[in-house]
């Protein structure tokens, strides 16, 4: 097969976050197995117009906030009829409406879509406008197999009006070889953060939590790993609480220093509205540490309830608190739950993402 990627970020693009994880995990064993694919993504500064990586040929073109409206005239001039098979559209940004243009089949895969979450993130004209595109991914897109990363997603899709008889799910992989309990060394009342610092992913709940148990007195700490733009309104919240001294922001490490927390962080702890799924959980459960995290679509798939982790209700930071209480104090039950989530993690394998992933892009090209 000759592939096609269209996607906003490519791996090494500095916001590159879960869904390029997952797409680049699928592309590179795509090309191992023999197949040739080419990505497209947006240009990035300091990055070159072309590049291999791992196998898979990447091609930067047009700018952060003008490359939907740039990418079919570009994509376009690559002679797609006669030098691709397939196309794949991630889409997890706005829309490109490939299917409209592209000569060759349409996969696409969603992680997941914003819907009124834009409301919250960003300002009201941009809100608009991205739930203004996604309206008609249903008409648009109503010939194309998807491939959902979560049953949180698939059930969206199809309250949209995607048929779900369209709709496979295939949950993200994780690094099984990397992702490891080890030789943790736990730290005493730390829990931990890691992933992009957007609005929309709800670190200020879980620093309003913190708060609630510092007034208590009860006095833990957190650890923020990830980047984003969000980070400096969430300093400034952790030092109007009064938490300065009880939460460090690490920024963007190495995942050496991420594999570091997982292993040693009491629970890992996510806020977040909506996710497509929730791969740092699983990463989290892959080196032992249980999860504390929102009841929210995707994240719901992802931890299993009382079993690998605990869900809370959205936004309620009492209840977070309490939660992170009770598991700080029951060595017990961070023990069960943290063996139950070695056993969990264990089903989930890039290989075995990207075979699955493989065969749908097979079936695509005979259907």
């Amino acid at each position: 097969m000759r592939i096609l990627a269209l996607n906003w970020r490519d791996p090494k693009n500095p916001e590159a976050g879960g869904a390029e994880i997952h797409l680049h995990a699928i592309l590179k064993r795509t090309v191992a197995e023999g197949h040739e694919v080419t990505q497209i993504s947006q240009a990035v500064t300091g990055l070159p117009a072309e590049e291999i990586i791992d196998g898979v040929r990447i091609l930067r073109h047009g700018r952060r906030n003008t490359f939907n409206f740039t990418l079919k005239k570009f994509a376009l001039s690559l002679d797609m009829a006669s030098s691709f098979d397939l196309v794949i559209e991630d889409l997890c940004k706005i829309p490109f409406y490939s299917p409209q243009w592209s000569p060759v089949p349409v996969l696409t895969i969603v992680p997941h879509l914003f819907g009124t979450t834009a409301y919250r993130e960003v300002a009201m004209p941009l809100a608009l406008y991205v739930n203004f595109m996604e309206s008609f991914i249903p008409r648009i897109y109503r010939r194309c197999p998807f491939v959902a990363i979560s049953d949180s997603t698939k059930d969206d899709l199809a309250r949209r009006g995607i048929q779900a008889e369209n709709i496979s799910v295939i949950p993200c992989g994780i690094d099984t070889d990397f992702y490891n309990p080890g030789k943790p060394d736990p730290e005493r009342g730390t829990f931990l953060y890691v992933g992009r610092l957007k609005k929309y992913k709800g670190v200020q709940i879980i620093l309003a939590a913190l708060a609630v148990l510092r007034d208590a007195g009860k006095n833990y700490r957190l650890v923020v790993l990830g980047s984003g733009d969000y980070e400096e309104e969430l300093k400034k919240t952790a030092l109007r609480l009064g938490l300065n001294r009880d939460v460090t922001f690490e920024g963007f490490v190495p995942r050496e220093r991420k594999l570091h927390w997982l292993r040693s962080a009491w629970a890992a702890v996510f806020a977040s509205e909506k996710e497509g799924w929730g791969l740092t959980v699983i990463e989290a459960n892959a080196c032992g540490t249980p999860v504390i995290a929102s009841n929210s679509d995707g994240l719901r798939d992802s931890v299993r309830d009382g079993r690998t982790g605990i869900l809370v209700p959205h936004g309620n930071v009492e209840d977070l608190a309490a939660q992170m209480d009770r598991l700080a104090n029951d060595t017990a039950l961070r023990s069960n739950l943290g063996k139950n989530g070695l056993e969990w993690a264990a089903g989930f394998n890039w290989d075995i993402t990207a075979d699955r992933m493989i065969g749908v892009m097979k079936d695509t090209l005979r259907r």
